[in-house]
């Protein structure tokens, strides 16, 4: 039996399902085994993605049915969702083209990893598939029926000669009917079920009885009387058990059915034995025979009932809230490595967890990774120390609390524990090991033998190779760019960085705590199961103590501290609000962060708020002020006696960043911690600190801070922007906040010091406190198209700026907002203020500062463009006036000063306004306004992107891409940092505002940022070297006499290896300089060149006539 093209994995698998049942009914047991076996063999082949996948990924002997079709579903539903008609047309006939002139294709393609392998290997001489070896063929050694043409029978037993299949089943052309049997019983009630070996499926008429119901399923059950009944819907019950809570799945719900059945096919396809001996039936666990599920004893007329007893939805949602706790205090770790851990007893007063089925937003935003690369074997240690994996971690942009950027690990290859120390500079890793050497040696009795690590030179240095060889350690280390080698290290790395990532997630905290999350995360990982170790948590293989579950709590929560008598006086309050960063190892305590004192303290009289999360935007964490207690790392803690190790969720082994090789010189020689910091270093403070403060408190100690928020509490009380009111009842009030802004010259110079009061517009409800929001923006294309014709007709163009523009909007809905800080009115400290107009933060804001500027130009005879809403048009006789708005920011020319004047002493006496006069810094842009024309460049920001990058010495290079060079997503190198290559491409892409000439190779390199690899990040690289040698260039406008709209266009043919599409390109000039141009892979596959030059003229056609409009 194979699936067939037309089928989904669901029908297929309700196939495939009913044969087993029906192979089981005539006493041939059907290992679980098989049934995954068959379904990888049997489906088409639009599934050998994920087939192969799964294979190459997974354990096949332990891969369960419910798991792979799961896996079949889920690649099914991306698949048609990614599918459109026209795009498999596209491809359909591309096949056909490559099969008719492959000789060509040769020449100028390159096939896929997947085509050459599909390519290289021969079809299976047995069942004619592909994606295996005739010797690993499911179908070996199996007759083959001469009727049906499938195997496992002989024509004279096959089931589809003739008509047998009508006594039971009725054939239906859009879904398969199911059947069973039904007698007379005696004995009914909605808790009582029989035993139905003739069932198909499990079937009840009590909708109550469910715990999910699909009332989306429908089909058709044929009774034993021929009487056919509908199925309304299909879900999970949930029972209890003196085992515990079970769920029995895929239950039909039959509104019109006399009795409810279990079958038997099903119960055994789940993984259940059914014993029938004498008159009882007994019902066991396959996976523990010894453990029986139900002992169901005959009655009369030879029915097996069975009385259930439903567990209501309340109680399975308490199971549910209870799971959901685990998972979060124990760092968010995975479901089925919390089961184990109760189910085999590795951890002590822990209660039962379900397995659920939904996502954890938290573990979503810190661990969603790449798909791994397939492991492989490789020697193990017999004995705690005889194997030490080691890497270093960082450097973190935050710096810890106690300045610290980097994080080492060691893992015990044996018992998987893991150690971990923080440092501030990797020169400190010498110090470190020889410390870490001490306490584990002492604690084991065991000296450590080999340790392993990467070539890093804070490893390979001839003072710690000589540590090495004077203690009779063996270093290990691995290949150059392979640090695949030093796995366990990178897998451990990976693995705590996304409990960390994810805890903090969680609670929303500063990242300054990343290395109380990293501390925590380790403590925790060490107490939970990993597949390296069998049957025992990493501590306990270490220590040979199983650990305890009961002191746990989730990352993050808010806690209350106990305060000593001996600290307050009897009227004041008996405990102190924290934060719980983690469990201390020196004590049996909590390490808390006390938000009054700002300072980590270990306390045991803890009272914990698990669900409760600080407001870290209200009060900001002061990194000077936090003292942290010098500890032991996360090893140990006195109830437990050892440390800790780590869980690896899956047993592949997935490589991290590549590393360079670094040089055989020696790590210079750690010098005395300073008294005085680099000057370098105070000016960056001192900069930090000048330009823009973090919060309130520090900006309140600068003169220009204060003075930038009383100016802007002025403009705000000038535009009448508010009236002080009660506090409402029945309305929210919002919360504001100061953000401090330093606007920079060209040159880098301070322009201004602007203090802005935002409210909080994120508490805000749709359709209650705000309803349109959309405003537009000026685009580039316009803003280079209004200098070109300024050029050409040689205006001048002028700059000015609303000051606190979104103050002068409109609003129609009621809002309250909290008194700003550092300016509540004294007497009436408990009102709030109600909006009259728009405030910054507000999501209205932008919407209604367009409209009210959009009003004032309309009533002033300007005319909207009908391609840019942005751009304003006013016509006197021969005289002209152009306006472009850029949210508060204004350029306008014309060819009458009068007009210009008058439009300019217009609007400062309507609004706010700062005259910057000429432009000549507009959106990072520079602009240079000279007699013969205009010249733009972005010479600043390139320095600073080079300088940013380290490539400000660089050598340069003629051409931002290598000519005729192919790159591909998947091109065998190394992956590198995901996060550093989108950067980079996100600041390139900026600089293309006036850059056409890296345009083509930005966009072309855009297209790899969810996975690049060392060949993209060479090749982006590459566009910084060609920047380094042309940070001086930019475009030119000049005035011409033929000033005519030309437009060029070009187009590659399946430029693309990945998915053979073209990439389209155009740009328009004005008599001079290019002020539009863009870069783009087309939508479809192109047939032939000519259609991709057509796609490519189409495209520039419809810009065309956009600018004509406009």
């Amino acid at each position: 039996m194979k699936m067939k093209d037309s089928e989904t994995i669901d029908e297929y698998y309700t196939k495939v399902r009913e044969l087993v049942n029906q192979l089981k009914a005539y006493g041939e047991d059907i290992p679980e085994k098989r049934v995954v076996e068959k379904l990888l063999i049997s489906v088409t082949e639009k599934y050998d993605p994920i087939v192969t996948t799964i294979e190459e990924t997974k354990d096949i002997t332990t891969l369960t049915v419910t798991e792979l079709v799961g896996s079949l579903e889920a690649y099914e539903k991306r698949r048609s969702r990614r599918e459109e008609n026209s795009l498999e047309n596209a491809f359909q006939s591309k096949l056909n083209m490559r099969s008719q002139n492959s000789n060509r294709k040769e020449e100028n393609f390159k096939s896929t990893m997947e085509d050459k392998k599909k390519q290289n290997m021969r079809p299976c001489r047995i069942c004619k598939r592909t994606n295996h070896l005739e010797k690993d063929c499911y179908f070996r050694g199996k007759p083959q029926c001469r009727n049906c043409k499938r195997f496992g029978h002989v024509e004279k037993d096959c089931r589809l000669k003739g008509n047998h299949q009508a006594n039971c089943i009725e054939e239906n052309n859009s879904s398969d009917q199911l059947f069973y049997t039904c007698n007379s019983v005696a004995e009914t009630g909605e808790a009582t079920w029989y035993i139905d070996s003739a069932a198909s499926n499990h079937m009840t008429y009590n909708k109550g009885a469910f715990q999910t119901l699909d009332e989306s399923f429908k089909t058709n059950v044929k009774l034993g009387d021929n009487h056919i009944v509908k199925v309304e819907g299909k879900g999970s019950v949930a029972i209890n058990t003196k085992k515990g809570t079970r769920i029995i799945n895929d239950v039909m719900y039959i509104p019109n059915l006399r009795t409810n059945l279990f079958s038997v096919g099903q119960m055994m396809e789940k993984g259940y034995t059914l014993h029938f001996g004498g008159d009882s039936c007994t019902i066991y666990d396959n996976k523990d025979k010894t453990l029986k599920i139900a002992e169901v004893r005959m009655k009369e007329h030879r029915c097996f009932p069975i009385h259930l007893q439903y567990m209501g939805r309340t109680a399975m949602k308490a199971q549910e809230d209870q799971s959901w706790l685990w998972h979060r205090r124990l760092g968010h770790f995975n479901f089925q490595g919390l089961k184990i851990l109760h189910q085999k007893k590795m951890m002590t007063d822990l209660p039962q967890i379900q397995a659920i089925e939904g996502a954890c937003e938290a573990c979503l935003q810190g661990k969603q990774h790449k798909k791994p690369f397939p492991s492989g074997t490789s020697w193990r240690a017999k004995a705690v120390l005889e194997l030490i994996h080691t890497d270093v971690c960082g450097p973190m942009r935050t710096p810890s609390h106690e300045q610290n950027r980097y994080f080492i690990l060691f893992i015990d290859d044996y018992s998987r524990m893991t150690w971990v120390y923080f440092m501030r500079e990797k020169s400190e890793v010498f110090k470190v090991f020889k410390k870490f050497k001490n306490l584990v040696e002492k604690q084991s009795g065991r000296s450590i033998k080999v340790l392993r690590s990467d070539r890093g030179k804070e490893y390979n240095n001839s003072e710690f190779d000589k540590f090495c060889e004077e203690e009779g350690i063996e270093h290990q280390t691995t290949v150059s760019y392979n640090p695949q080698q030093n796995g366990v290290s990178e897998r451990k790395n990976r693995t705590v960085m996304e409990m960390a990532r994810s805890m903090l997630q969680e609670k929303h905290l500063p990242k300054a705590f990343w290395a109380e999350a990293v501390y925590t995360a380790v403590y925790l990982l060490n107490r939970c199961p990993t597949k390296a170790v069998q049957n025992m948590t990493p501590i306990e293989a270490w220590s040979g103590k199983k650990p305890s579950a009961k002191h746990l709590r989730v990352f993050g929560s808010i806690c209350y501290v106990h305060i000593p008598t001996e600290k307050r006086h009897k009227l004041e309050e008996k405990t102190e609000k924290g934060i719980f960063l983690g469990y201390s190892t020196q004590s049996k305590g909590y390490r808390i962060y006390n938000l009054k004192t700002k300072k980590l303290i270990i306390s045991r009289d803890v009272e914990f708020d698990e669900d409760a999360m600080w407001n870290w935007d209200e009060e900001k964490v002061e990194r000077q002020s936090v003292m942290i207690p010098k500890e032991t790392p996360p090893q140990q803690q006195q109830e437990e006696g050892t440390d800790q190790a780590e869980m690896e969720r899956r047993s592949q082994q997935a490589p991290g960043s590549p590393r360079r090789p670094p040089p055989s010189e020696e790590i210079e020689e750690e010098t005395p911690p300073r008294r005085t910091k680099l000057l370098s270093d105070i000016y960056e403070t001192c900069n930090f600190i000048m330009l823009e403060p973090e919060n309130f408190e520090t900006a309140v100690k600068h003169k220009v801070w204060v003075q930038a928020m009383e100016e802007e509490i002025k403009m705000i009380e000038k535009n009448n922007t508010w009236e002080l009111a009660d506090r409402p009842k029945d309305k929210e009030v919002i919360g504001v906040k100061w953000i401090y802004k330093t606007k920079l010259n060209a040159d880098g110079s301070i322009q201004k010091h602007k203090a802005r009061l935002v409210a909080k517009g994120y508490s805000q409800l749709p359709g209650i406190d705000y309803t349109e929001t959309f405003a537009p923006v000026a685009r580039l294309d316009t803003i280079r198209a209004l200098i070109a014709i300024a050029a050409n007709k040689k205006w001048k163009i002028y700059q000015m700026d609303v000051k606190s523009a979104f103050l002068n909007g409109y609003i129609d809905e009621e809002i309250y907002v909290e008194q700003p800080q550092g300016f509540i009115a004294k007497g009436s400290e408990e009102k709030v203020l109600r909006l009259k107009k728009a405030l910054y933060g507000l999501k209205q804001a932008p919407r209604a500062w367009y409209s009210r500027i959009d009003k004032y130009f309309m009533d002033r005879g300007f005319r909207r463009s009908l391609s840019e809403p942005t751009l304003y048009i006013k016509s006197q006789g021969n005289d002209t006036l152009i306006v472009s708005l850029y949210v508060d920011d204004l350029i306008y020319t014309g060819n009458n000063e009068k007009m210009i004047q008058v439009f300019k002493e217009d609007m400062m006496k309507t609004f706010e306004m700062s005259d910057l006069g000429l432009m000549h810094f507009f959106l990072g842009i520079e602009i240079n306004q000279e007699k013969e024309g205009i010249f733009i460049c972005q010479r600043k920001y390139t320095e600073t992107l080079l300088k940013k990058f380290k490539m400000e010495s660089c050598k340069t290079v003629t051409t931002p891409l290598v000519t005729g060079e192919k790159y591909q997503k998947e091109d065998g190198s190394q992956k590198v940092d995901g996060s550093m290559y989108r950067s980079l491409i996100g600041s390139l892409l900026y600089l293309t505002a006036t850059r056409p000439d890296i345009m083509f190779a930005t966009c072309l390199l855009s297209r790899f940022m969810q996975s690049p690899s060392q060949v993209h990040y060479a090749a982006a690289k590459r566009i910084l070297r060609y920047l380094r040698g042309t940070k001086d260039f930019g475009i030119w406008y000049k005035s011409t006499n033929d000033a005519k709209l030309v437009g060029y266009t070009d187009s590659d043919w399946a430029g693309s290896v990945d998915d053979m599409k073209s990439t389209s390109g155009y740009t328009f000039s004005l008599g001079s300089g290019i002020f539009t141009w863009a870069s783009k892979k087309q939508a479809t596959v192109a047939q032939s060149s000519a259609e991709a030059e057509y796609i490519a003229a189409a495209a520039t056609s419809n810009q065309a006539f956009g600018l004509e409009g406009s």
